[in-house]
């Protein structure tokens, strides 16, 4: 497996692998392609690395700069992250994840924050932090990775691109 920054060639394939990663999940509107397509158009996909198998995409995370509302600067959200069906649960999710948090911390980032299952996420540091806030969203699955040992306080705001539906 090789994890890569996105090329323009890989557009079409991150959102078919979006697409399918999503598609039968209760937790989603299916609008995860539209979203990183969103973030793309809007010139905040920060991060976005794509997993190649036999010059095959099956992966894919994005990260894009999200705003806390005491002034915080370089906090960034992680998602979506996708992974074609047939290639979940062989840690082809955690290599993207990791891949991109270090790329985060080389860029000095102060930290990240995600909306997820905290099984899962807890595995790479992230937790619910009650001084974050996330409106809308249940505190148990609104999710922090700090990167520093200051917390911050404060509502935290996705870019708008996390409201695409087309």
């Amino acid at each position: 497996m090789i994890i890569r920054k996105e090329n323009d060639t890989d557009i079409t394939a991150i959102t078919e692998v979006t697409k399918e990663a999503f598609k039968n999940l209760p937790i989603s509107n299916q609008t995860e392609h539209f979203i990183i397509n969103a973030l793309r158009c809007a010139g905040v996909l920060s991060i976005s690395l794509v997993a190649e198998i036999n010059e095959k995409i099956v992966g894919h995370v994005a990260f894009s700069p999200i705003r806390i509302s005491d002034n915080t600067t370089d906090w960034y959200g992680l998602g979506p992250v996708s992974v074609k069906p047939d290639f979940q649960k062989k840690g082809i999710g955690t290599a993207l994840i990791n891949k991109g948090l270090s790329l985060l911390k080389e860029r000095g980032a102060k930290g990240c924050a995600l909306v997820g299952d905290p099984n899962y996420y807890k595995h790479f540091g992230f937790k619910s932090y009650p001084e974050l806030i996330h409106d809308g969203v249940p505190q148990e699955v609104f999710l922090v990775l700090p990167f520093t040992e200051t917390i911050h306080k404060g509502f935290v705001i996705f870019h708008e691109a996390f409201l695409a539906k087309s």
